[in-house]
């Protein structure tokens, strides 16, 4: 797989940007030569204990409720071949290619701290799943925390399963014979490692920070239109007012509306028209505000993550003197509630983006034409799209009920609490991709209310924005197929380059 750029793990804390650079930009990923140091020592303590006889949980011993089961010999081997075969078994849809590819990445970001003990050439073949383009096809469902989704891309190692390879589906052991690659053998503790951890949650929450990150960006932008469009009242944004309730977020957003509406002759004609807009309308700042702060916060968690050490057992020490621990930091618990906050957070956005493409429809309180279109009655204008926001902030309701409060028991009473990070961080991304969609029909919905106030000057920032869409989507004059619209506008939302644009006319979005 070709790319421009190197990312290389073992030498300085990561950032979930490394994470989304390789797992959806393209980046080749290394590790330093004293993370194979790491993971060179880690594996002789493991060796050691395998040569010594000694008794350690999934290293001489049996899983889960198993643990007391000890093995020997060539039953170690075996017992790690078997974890995968016996752990690969979810269900559902595969998960798209760069999901797979972060929870690769963030996999080997774990071992690169040499706490694992597995064998080197099972992470120079993950290495060579990233790098050469072979990504294992996992189902997404299935886990509690961990176990399932690494195991899908454990047995593509062993030649076992289906892979994504140049744009096929192919059979895992047709893609490494291709590549030139014999399946990987594998040894004690090798299988344990591969499954154990949290990198799917944590790999999932990086690529979502991106989207949520860019779709805070849009909030503010396409806010602003609906805002200027309406005949806001920027009293609300004033830095001064504002200053007197000092959440960072909330000072972000204000210093961007501000940015984004400087120059508008239409707010300027309708400075005091009313004495006060609407929540949706004159709230963004302390709402928008506050989805960045947890925004921020989640990015935090994640990244705490991304460099913890997360296996079950830990190998510490040298070889000559080591320490085999068992404990809990395989639990996914910060990760996961990271996830169902960040959830929250992006539920919101779309669902106050939404009142506010209910107002640009309704007469009653835009001073527009009825749904946005200039002959109404003989066509319905925008009326339908909002049923569709509507629909879709209504299920981004749902998805923001948090997962990490479930519990189930699983093995036997041996793992009594689980965390369900996985899970909250799937749900993420479909209320993500939900409130893209909301955002992107009040992006529609802005840019035609601004063609009956285009007379006036509109703002620096909320000007570019609407002529980014109109190269896309043409003004609506009669009623047409309205599908493809949003379809445009959604894509729009997903280029990072359209979003820079917009930045770039007002110095830059913060």
């Amino acid at each position: 797989m070709s790319s421009a750029s190197i990312i290389t793990f073992g030498d300085a804390p990561l950032h979930w940007q490394d994470v989304v650079a390789v797992a959806r930009h393209g980046a080749r990923l290394e590790l330093s030569a004293a993370a194979w140091a790491r993971i060179d020592n880690a594996r002789a303590i493991v060796e050691r204990i395998v040569e010594r006889g000694e008794r350690a949980y999934g290293i001489s011993t049996g899983l889960g409720a198993l643990c007391n089961v000890v093995l020997e010999g060539e039953q170690l081997a075996r017992l790690s071949r078997n974890t995968l075969l016996s752990h690969a078994c979810g269900v559902g849809e595969a998960l798209k290619d760069e999901q797979t590819r972060a929870i690769i990445c963030v996999a080997i970001a774990n071992y690169s701290l040499g706490k694992s003990g597995l064998h080197r050439r099972v992470v120079q073949a993950l290495l060579e799943l990233l790098n050469r383009g072979i990504t294992p096809r996992v189902p997404a469902q299935g886990s509690v925390g961990y176990l399932t989704h690494m195991a899908h891309v454990g047995v593509a190692l062993l030649g076992i399963g289906e892979v994504s390879y140049q744009g096929r589906t192919v059979s895992a052991a047709e893609a490494l014979d291709k590549e030139g690659l014999a399946p990987v053998e594998l040894g004690a503790k090798d299988g344990l490692s591969l499954v154990n951890g949290t990198p799917c949650m944590t790999g999932l929450c990086c690529l979502a920070l991106e989207d949520a990150t860019r779709l805070a960006h849009w909030a503010d932008v396409i806010g602003a239109m609906s805002f200027e469009a309406l005949r806001g009242q920027t009293d609300a944004f004033d830095a001064e007012i504002l200053a007197l309730k000092p959440h960072p977020g909330a000072q972000l957003v204000g210093e961007n509306l501000r940015a984004l509406l400087d120059g508008s002759e239409v707010l300027a004609s309708s400075r005091g028209i009313r004495t006060q807009d609407a929540l949706s309308m004159r709230s963004m700042p302390q709402i928008h505000g506050a989805c960045r702060d947890q925004l921020a916060h989640a990015a935090r968690q994640v990244e705490i993550e991304l460099n913890s050490a997360n296996d079950n057992p830990l190998v510490l020490g040298t070889p000559e003197h080591y320490r085999v621990v068992s404990q809990a930091n395989p639990h996914g618990e910060s990760v996961a509630m990271a996830a169902d906050l960040l959830c929250i957070a992006v539920a919101e956005l779309g669902g106050v983006a939404e009142r506010r493409l209910d107002r640009l429809i309704n007469p009653l309180v835009s001073g527009l034409p009825a749904f946005l279109v200039s002959q109404p009655g003989v066509n319905s204008g925008m009326m339908i799209v909002q049923y569709v926001a509507a629909a879709l902030a209504g299920e981004n309701r749902q998805l923001a009920q948090p997962a990490v409060v479930d519990n189930y028991v699983t093995s036997g009473l041996q793992e009594d609490h689980l965390s369900l990070g996985t899970s909250a961080a799937l749900k993420l991304g479909r209320c993500i991709g939900n409130c893209q969609q909301i955002l992107a029909i009040e992006y529609l919905l802005a840019a035609q209310a601004f063609e009956f106030l285009k007379e006036q000057r509109f703002g620096a920032g909320t000007t570019r924005a609407w002529e980014l869409l109109r190269e896309q989507v043409p003004a609506y004059d009669t009623d047409r197929w309205l599908a493809p619209d949003i379809a445009r506008a959604a894509a729009l939302l997903a280029d990072r380059r359209a979003l820079q644009n917009v930045g770039a006319s007002i110095g830059r979005l913060q």
